[in-house]
């Protein structure tokens, strides 16, 4: 993976507040953000992101991967009261690097007791529901699914290829995988106890996450499975009228990494130690 450790800027150099190197009271939460041409999305969602930060210590780390329209230029310009992290891939790696690349960010500077929360950077997910993953977590959960298959959620503005390739993957991966308390596999919102994190980590090292696409949601959820996380599911409303320009999954290359990630899942051996 090639990170351009280089471009890691904080919102404080434009007047943001900074991390603290001091022991904290409260846990932080890490706001994950793989990024690719998401420089018309971004503005909006780091403001909203602002706003939650008026109430919660939060720091968001932007994973611009090889973009091309001046998204990291969004992320080092930051918004007021947001504390802003820039990781910078040179080339676009895929979804799955991205995110690999922010998890070994967060990970790097981190407390024990601090929340990670993964989401999509083209401003579809609501960041007023961080406050209550974090309360998730704090009443023991190790992993909070933003699921759009549970009662109140819905992701009707959702195009309707993207909407069944969405349920069929949700009702393949229950039937085969039975991960309990998972019903949305495939959601790319998310929160994950630090502490789960590093755990994973420290086995599977640079293999934590190797699928590149979309299926990578997946993958990191099947390896954490072995550290027996307590995992529960929130409603999420989608709001796929709020993202600037198309879609950047492809629906065949898509499935195809479901079934490959399947059968890997299926050969592969568990661990061979406890995690």
């Amino acid at each position: 993976m090639t990170v351009d450790e280089g471009a890691l800027r904080t919102a404080s150099e434009q007047g943001g507040p900074a991390l603290s190197g001091s022991k904290r009271t409260h846990a932080r939460a890490h706001i994950v953000l793989p990024a690719y041409n998401e420089a018309a999305s971004l503005p909006p969602l780091l403001r909203r992101l602002a706003e939650v930060a008026l109430t919660e210590q939060l720091t968001a780390w932007v994973v611009d991967d090889g973009s091309s329209d001046g998204t990291a230029e969004v992320a080092i310009a930051g918004v007021p009261g947001l504390d802003v992290r820039l990781v910078s891939h040179a080339v676009n790696l895929g979804l799955g690097q991205a995110v690999q690349s922010g998890l070994r960010a967060v990970l790097a500077e981190a407390g024990e007791e601090d929340v990670v929360v993964v989401m999509d950077a083209d401003d579809t997910h609501d960041p007023s529901m961080i406050r209550q993953l974090e309360s998730e977590i704090a009443a023991g959960a190790d992993v909070v699914i933003c699921s759009r298959f549970v009662a109140g959620g819905d992701d009707a503005t959702a195009p309707a290829l993207r909407r069944l390739l969405s349920r069929g993957a949700a009702v393949l991966f229950r039937r085969v995988l039975r991960v309990e308390g998972v019903r949305d596999f495939t959601s790319g919102f998310r929160a994950y106890r630090v502490s789960l994190l590093t755990r994973a980590a420290d086995h599977w090292g640079e293999r934590l996450i190797e699928e590149r696409g979309f299926a990578c949601m997946v993958e990191l959820l099947l390896k954490l499975r072995h550290c027996r996380p307590v995992v529960t599911e929130v409603p999420l409303t989608l709001r796929y009228d709020r993202k600037q320009g198309p879609s950047k999954i492809r629906i065949a290359r898509t499935v195809g990494q479901y079934v490959k990630l399947l059968v890997r899942d299926r050969l592969s051996p568990a661990p061979y130690r406890a995690l």
